[in-house]
């Protein structure tokens, strides 16, 4: 199987970025999946925001951005999934070429832009859902939206009864003054207005913020305290960069955001500021960089109590997924760690 792997990921890295990737999520439809290897991870256990996750490892959001392969996904060993980012409305996104691979980097640049099917089509798809493992949606903005912040409610609304969580998504650079959202006053509004639309839902779900990398330490601290003032349940830090230092790749200037290798240290710190900001208060999801399992880790003891990955998928395969796993419990073990909850944050002062 591994082998088979390679083989399928040499195919796909010698295609078009964006058709690759459209041919791994129909391989995915198809169930041409490697199968994780059965075994229980007794220390990855865990609860996230009322969650409860067999394992700290989830998708970020952008692989299935149209909830089109949750079935493949869901035997890929996953602790939970992210989908979207879903808008009102379908939008073809921003002209392609729009994604570009910088191998030498183990990053990937970006510039989607939202490109999705609605939410009336991913909700449709949402109702023939997997039962597990977890799934949340990414909620976002139409570019063209008269009121953005209320395209955030209207896509809770609509996809809520399918869902286990959701994210509001202000961070993604290439929807454009869509990280304006993340001002202290446009952010609190909201938060409010998700927060109301929430809270009459039949059945209400933990919702969460994914915020930039970008930010400075001041608008980092109107953050954790609009976070607080509002109840969001866990924030996700974080979404990609425009930040292009040290960069060798031939695409490295292309317009939009930055993932892979050369996230991780920056995103690591924001994660860490931000834990030492929020104590235990609200809990946090690590996502940027992370391809190994001592990636996972450092994330979890700068503050994580869960994390993401979704570009180091494209140079490693499905099969990261259970090896971050078994390394993962490998090292919470050899730490003296009985329990992931245990490591959380034990080594945020590295990174401050």
């Amino acid at each position: 199987m591994k082998n088979l792997e390679q083989l399928g990921l040499k195919v796909l890295q010698s295609l078009d970025p964006e058709r690759a990737h459209n041919l791994a999520i129909k391989a995915l439809q198809m169930g041409l999946v490697p199968k994780p290897r059965s075994r229980s991870f007794p220390r990855l256990n865990s609860q996230l925001a009322g969650l409860t996750l067999p394992n700290p490892i989830g998708l970020a959001a952008g692989f299935d951005k149209n909830a089109q392969a949750l079935n493949g996904l869901a035997a890929c060993g996953f602790g939970f999934l992210e989908i979207g980012a879903a808008t009102p409305v379908a939008q073809p996104g921003n002209p392609k070429p729009r994604l570009f691979r910088l191998p030498s980097d183990r990053a990937v640049i970006n510039r989607f832009g939202f490109n999705n099917d609605g939410m009336a089509q991913i909700a449709l798809r949402l109702q023939k859902r997997p039962k597990h493992p977890v799934i949340g949606l990414n909620l976002g903005a139409n570019k063209d939206s008269h009121d953005r912040a209320d395209d955030f409610g209207r896509v809770l609304r609509h996809c809520a009864a399918h869902l286990d969580f959701a994210t509001i998504n202000v961070s993604s650079p290439n929807t454009e003054k869509l990280r304006d959202l993340q001002g202290k006053a446009a952010l609190s509004a909201l938060i409010a207005g998700v927060m109301h639309i929430r809270d009459d839902l039949k059945k209400p779900i933990p919702i969460f913020l994914k915020i930039a990398p970008d930010l400075d330490t001041a608008s980092l601290e109107d953050v954790a305290e609009v976070v607080l003032l509002n109840g969001i349940d866990a924030v996700i830090a974080t979404n990609t960069t425009l930040d292009r230092n040290g960069l060798n790749g031939p695409h490295k200037d292309q317009k939009g955001g930055l993932s892979g290798a050369p996230l991780f240290e920056k995103s690591t710190r924001i994660l860490a500021q931000l834990s030492n900001l929020l104590g235990e208060k609200i809990p946090l999801i690590g996502v940027g960089g992370v391809s190994d399992a001592l990636h996972a880790y450092e994330k979890i003891l700068a503050g994580a109590s869960a994390v993401q990955l979704y570009t180091a998928l494209a140079y490693q395969g499905l099969s990261l997924v259970p090896n971050l796993n078994e390394g993962l419990e490998a090292l919470l073990e050899k730490n003296g760690f009985s329990s992931i909850d245990q490591a959380v944050g034990t080594g945020r002062g590295r990174w401050l």
